[in-house]
């Protein structure tokens, strides 16, 4: 009797603890969102055109959903070579495949490249920046047609974090002087991504 009631006192407890665990997480999403907006409406920092800084307000999200939150198994490349990823200008944009993330969604697996800017390989502030660019079932409608942008820190025991709420748009969604990498086919996602940033209208 006593094993039964420790349980029935343990619920309670268990519940609490992973309210207070979404709570801090949908915190710490919507100071990210606030940041996000405060560089867009700083005239030093915005990416926006004139016109569009005028009378910018607000970026529009998804609803915060902790289940893209995601942790997913994570494969390292064997000898990765380094490939042009096509732009949305004639620029040359050099990565090599760091690894592919699997995860699972809705029931369903799904499988993401992650990518190395070698460009980036010598800067101290990106020695541990990851690029997941990807497209999915909401591009072109509710999301920006030429896909968006996670970043990512590099994996630790076989997983890696897919954190969709935190996912962006390409600096070429706000501004046609931008140059973007074009989200490869490989990463083209046959699910609705419902979380992140919306597109810009």
């Amino acid at each position: 009797m006593a094993k039964y009631l420790c349980i029935l006192l343990l619920i309670p407890l268990i519940g609490c603890a992973q309210s207070s665990v979404t709570s801090s997480y949908i915190q710490e999403i919507r100071k990210h969102r606030y940041e996000e907006n405060i560089k867009f409406a700083d005239k030093n920092t915005t990416i926006l055109t004139k016109k569009d800084f005028k009378k910018f307000s607000s970026l529009d999200f998804f609803p915060i959903d902790s289940n893209y939150r995601i942790r997913a198994t994570f494969e390292l490349q064997k000898d990765p070579k380094v490939f042009q990823m096509q732009t949305t200008t004639d620029r040359i944009s050099l990565y090599k495949t760091y690894g592919i993330a699997t995860f699972n969604l809705n029931g369903k697996s799904y499988a993401l490249r992650v990518y190395q800017d070698q460009e980036l390989l010598d800067k101290p502030e990106y020695k541990d920046y990851l690029f997941v660019p990807f497209v999915d079932k909401t591009c072109g409608d509710e999301s920006y047609g030429g896909g968006r942008y996670l970043d990512v820190k590099p994996p630790k025991d076989g997983m890696i974090e897919l954190d969709f709420n935190k996912a962006y748009n390409p600096y070429c969604a706000y501004n046609d002087k931008y140059s973007c990498p074009i989200p490869p086919r490989e990463n083209h996602l046959t699910v609705a991504i419902k979380a992140g940033v919306k597109a810009f209208k």
